[in-house]
């Protein structure tokens, strides 16, 4: 029962932060005049958690099932219909949840080695697991409601066994968990990245080269597509009045890091374009492939004053890796959305 309530809690916390991080992602169109863009951490956090209770969830799991799988395999298979239904709950649950935390752990190392698309599997995954978990408490509702709150009797080795289990949570969470939290950065000793190790101070998670954009043309000029079209010069971009925000990159693979980030305010360079208030914009990149080459940016991030065509980070101007000549940087956003070697901006 304990390892249940943990395990149900973890992945109800992995479930609900994946399902914010999805609809950032990729919100619906009648959602995305609604996202927040505060506070600028958010998707740090909620990200961090996503990832952080994933983790602490794999020992879990494997605890619950060493405890259940003698009942996994009891017989007949199937005594009534409620015991069909229990354990058609429990194979749902077992096999989504093991498939989810599996992919979702190779994921922080960004490797991917299955012929279909993560993320959209992730999703769905993620709805089944969660099904098969509502469906096996219903069918155990009267039996938990009976023994929540009743004292388990004494089994030999119960307590060493829940012990185990706590250190063995602890020991993964806290020595992963540094990648997304500052102030355990010293005990990040088993999570994939390291976010203060990098060119300029930061990681990157899709270089130049990796993007095709080695090259930026000598003539690049930056493209702002409106109701008063204009184009501007790397030299025109930095003589604008330049503004530095400290924000971070929050990846979708868990880790995040902040920077100080100095460029031209993107509601500046709109309003310069006659742009509407309330104007979707799409940031294209000079990436010639890739699934982010062509982002969008709602409204209330457009608008913000704290999302930037950044020029510089961390007091020096980006290099290839990092997006030169420029690149989206905004508050409460996935990092996957904060294109890179920016080339138009186009008010829809």
């Amino acid at each position: 029962m304990v390892l249940g309530r943990w395990l149900g809690a973890a992945l109800l916390l992995c479930f609900l932060s994946g399902l914010l991080s999805h609809l950032l992602q990729e919100p619906p169109d009648w959602l995305e005049r609604y996202l927040p863009s505060r506070p600028a951490n958010g998707y740090r956090i909620t990200q961090g958690l996503h990832v952080i209770a994933g983790i602490a969830a794999i020992p879990l799991l494997g605890a619950k099932l060493w405890t259940v799988y003698p009942k996994l395999f009891e017989w007949p298979p199937v005594r009534s219909v409620a015991h069909a239904l229990e354990r058609l709950g429990i194979a749902v649950l077992v096999a989504a949840t093991l498939l989810e935390l599996f992919t979702g752990l190779l994921n922080t190392l960004q490797w991917y080695p299955w012929p279909f698309p993560f993320r959209q599997t992730h999703f769905w995954l993620g709805w089944t697991a969660v099904g098969g978990l509502l469906l096996h408490i219903a069918v155990k509702a009267p039996q938990i409601g009976a023994n929540w709150w009743r004292s388990q009797a004494a089994v030999p080795g119960r307590r060493a066994f829940l012990a185990s289990v706590t250190v063995a949570t602890a020991a993964v969470t806290v020595t992963t968990a540094g990648q997304s939290v500052p102030w355990l950065r010293w005990s990040d000793l088993l999570a994939p990245r390291r976010p203060d190790i990098g060119s300029l101070g930061l990681p990157v998670n899709r270089t130049a080269a990796q993007a095709g954009t080695t090259v930026v043309p000598a003539d690049w000029r930056l493209t702002v597509a409106g109701p008063r079209p204009y184009q501007l010069s790397l030299a025109e971009l930095q003589a604008l009045p330049q503004h530095t925000a400290r924000l971070p990159i929050a990846c979708v693979e868990g880790w995040s890091a902040s920077a100080e980030w100095t460029g031209v305010r993107i509601r500046d360079l709109l309003d310069r374009a006659g742009a509407p208030s309330d104007a979707l914009v799409r940031v294209v990149s000079l990436e010639a492939e890739g699934p982010y080459a062509v982002t969008e940016l709602p409204a209330p991030y457009a608008r913000d004053g704290l999302t930037l065509l950044a020029l510089m980070v961390n007091g020096q101007p980006l290099n290839a890796d990092h997006g030169y000549p420029a690149r989206l940087i905004a508050p409460n956003r996935p990092g996957v959305l904060q294109t890179k070697w920016v080339s138009r901006l186009e008010v829809q």
